[in-house]
């Protein structure tokens, strides 16, 4: 009975789906945006810290970078506050001095020894921000390495790029990470993900920050319509598979049983369910979706997928 007194509802919502879907893929002129983005590289101004100048180099960087170095001492290198630079000149002198520091910032520069294409798809998906949104701000764009503490920080007015979190698939160092960063996360740490997971960190927190986790899984599956809608239309070069971080295989599994999908959230009466624990599993990362699939070929994030 309560399925069937909430059908007329679930009908609008595929309906309006359907309208969205036909117009969606319409591409849009943004030649005459005035937006050109520049990634600036703090992860090089790194290679000149020495033992020596580090005090110098200390107050230069808070001149430059402001918000974003006091950030980045504070928070992801978690070497100190940069205005107690006494304790702070300490611990970076013994940070630069280890294998693992010259190591790390050995691949990164080896894997991006510039930035071209990733400035290229920004300065493309920015555009399309600002035609859609134009009274944003663009931030500023600053590279990093921080010994994969956080991939894409987002400031008073920077986004940072954790270039130490996109070194490739094959990267050496991920394997060493198991325990923190499983296989089915860092396989997206690739040079192809860095434009669209940094878009959607700027969407997600500065266009529709999610305020309220307390609410149902359609509730969710909007919201996270809402942010990949938006992603695909500022990113419309970008695979779909990208935006939501899917593998080929996971992306086409979703899509051949699309309706199936919708079908397990109506029997189980999912759709109304606020309670996050029973919830979740549709919603954040996982390598496959365990009740749905066989032999563990499902997709993750099912709840996200159908939303969008």
């Amino acid at each position: 009975m309560m399925l069937k007194n909430r059908a007329p509802q679930i009908y609008c919502f595929f309906l309006i789906v359907a309208l969205f879907s036909c117009s969606r893929r319409e591409r849009i002129d943004v030649s005459h945006i005035d937006v050109e983005i520049r990634i600036e590289r703090f992860d090089k101004a790194l290679d000149s810290l020495a033992p020596g100048n580090i005090l110098q180099k200390n107050q230069e960087w808070l001149d430059r970078y402001g918000a974003f170095y006091s950030d980045y001492m504070r928070y992801m290198l978690e070497a100190g506050n940069p205005l107690d630079s006494g304790q702070l000149a300490s611990v970076l002198e013994r940070v630069i001095a280890t294998d693992d520091f010259k190591a790390l910032k050995t691949s990164v520069y080896e894997t991006y020894p510039d930035l071209t294409a990733q400035e290229a798809g920004l300065t493309d998906a920015f555009k399309h921000l600002k035609y859609y949104f134009p009274e944003i701000s663009i931030p500023r764009f600053i590279a990093f390495f921080s010994g994969f503490a956080v991939q894409t920080p987002i400031g008073s007015d920077y986004i940072g790029i954790g270039l130490d979190m996109f070194l490739g698939v094959d990267s050496k160092f991920y394997p060493a990470l198991r325990e923190s960063i499983p296989y089915y996360l860092s396989r997206r740490f690739t040079p192809e993900n860095i434009v669209p997971r940094v878009t959607e960190s700027y969407i997600r927190e500065e266009l529709y920050p999610q305020d309220e986790l307390d609410v149902t899984l359609l509730q969710h599956m909007v919201y996270q319509g809402k942010v990949l809608y938006v992603m695909e239309r500022v990113m419309p070069d970008v695979a779909d598979s990208l935006k939501i971080g899917y593998t080929g295989q996971q992306w086409a599994w979703a899509n051949r049983f699309e309706r199936d999908i919708w079908a397990w959230f109506l029997q189980e009466n999912l759709l109304y369910e606020a309670d996050y624990n029973r919830i979740q599993k549709y919603l954040g990362e996982a390598p496959f979706t365990p009740e749905l699939g066989e032999q563990n070929e499902s997709a993750p994030k099912l709840g996200v997928f159908i939303g969008w």
